[in-house]
């Protein structure tokens, strides 16, 4: 099978592999349709994801089919509901976060910050390849969304869940950081909430992207008085929740003070280093600073729903593609800001 092949920063090599054996209990075997690229994928090329080791196949956002299922496999849960009979044929987003079940993170109901999380295509070789065998109970079935959507559920997961954290309340003024995928994802779950949404980036395009497709309130430049602009637009206050989606350490020390007195700090990116404050001024706001990592099963269910009936729409988003075939030829130009990429999308054929 095709399998492409991260073996070290900067190089990809695409190679015949064998495919995988049959699945055992409780696994599925997928044919792997779609593979959305995200930050993750972008550090990992240019070496600079922690966590990550080479060589690795990478991909983590994916849309599947269901090919073979072993013994006792079925899809996820539904609230309240016996597991979902699946079968082949069936088209499925992945959850890749592989969760050990027993630590206590995943004990208290938070296998999304298990202490010995596997992520596909991070921590343990992922999607970029035709077949994978998964856990069963890690696929969300859909009936209706395509493989196109499917792909870019994992990438609102992210964004579901760190809105999640800081829970914004109607009217509330909202600031997110970062206008690539994940901040896209963060401002779609900020607005299903009701808060009124400003987008700060450096990148015209993407700010314009937001303005044309999100409707956002605001949308800045990050290269003039930030702080001043902010206050501008809030009535002199600054945003209540603050969400930082660049991954960028002097972006993310910034929004310590693009903060409001009482207010939340999400950061949801990541990067290799310290994140280091002020404390008498964090202290003076009294500000709730929140980690945010990967996405639990509830919101993946919660963002099929809203995708199902129409409630997010991710049209828009994929600006670029490329095949297994192809994609060696266009990665690098994806890492390129003028070439205008929100989201890429790698097909199998």
């Amino acid at each position: 099978m095709k399998t492409v092949t991260l073996e070290q920063p900067f190089q990809f090599v695409l190679s015949d592999t064998p495919e995988p054996g049959r699945p055992g209990p409780g696994e599925a075997l997928v044919r792997v349709h779609r593979v959305g690229i995200c930050g993750t994928d972008l550090h990992g090329y240019c070496g600079r994801q922690p966590f990550f080791e080479y060589p690795r196949i990478i991909g983590h956002e994916l849309g599947v089919e269901v090919v073979e299922l072993g013994p006792q496999s079925s899809g996820a849960q539904s609230s309240g509901a016996p597991y979902l009979p699946l079968r082949p044929g069936d088209r499925c987003a992945v959850e890749p976060y592989m969760n050990c079940g027993v630590c206590i993170a995943c004990r208290r109901g938070r296998a999304n910050c298990c202490a010995n999380l596997k992520v596909l295509g991070v921590h343990m070789d992922g999607g970029m390849r035709e077949f994978i065998r998964v856990p069963a109970h890690k696929l969300y079935r859909s009936d209706t969304l395509t493989l196109d959507q499917l792909a870019l559920v994992e990438t609102l997961g992210i964004g579901a869940h760190a809105v999640a954290r800081a829970t914004p309340e109607p009217g509330e003024w909202a600031l997110v950081i970062g206008a690539g995928p994940i901040g896209l994802s963060v401002l779609q779950f900020v607005q299903l909430a009701g808060a009124r949404t400003i987008v700060l980036d450096v990148s015209e395009a993407r700010l314009r992207f937001c303005r044309e497709r999100f409707i956002v309130d605001a949308a800045l430049n990050g290269g003039g008085d930030v702080p001043a602009q902010l206050r501008d637009i809030t009535g002199g206050d600054l945003p209540t929740t603050v969400f930082d989606a660049t991954g960028n350490q002097r972006s993310m020390q910034a929004a310590f003070d693009y903060t409001a007195p009482t207010g939340r700090l999400v950061l949801v990116g990541l990067f290799q280093g310290d994140v280091s404050f002020n404390d008498p001024h964090f202290h003076r706001r009294e500000l709730t600073l929140y980690a945010t990592r990967n996405a639990t099963p509830a919101e993946f269910k919660r963002i099929l729903k809203l995708m199902e009936h129409g409630l997010i729409d991710t049209t828009p988003w994929i600006t670029h593609r490329a095949t297994f075939d192809t994609l060696i030829g266009a990665f690098p130009a994806w890492l390129d800001p003028d070439a205008g990429v929100v989201k890429a999308v790698v097909s199998a054929a």
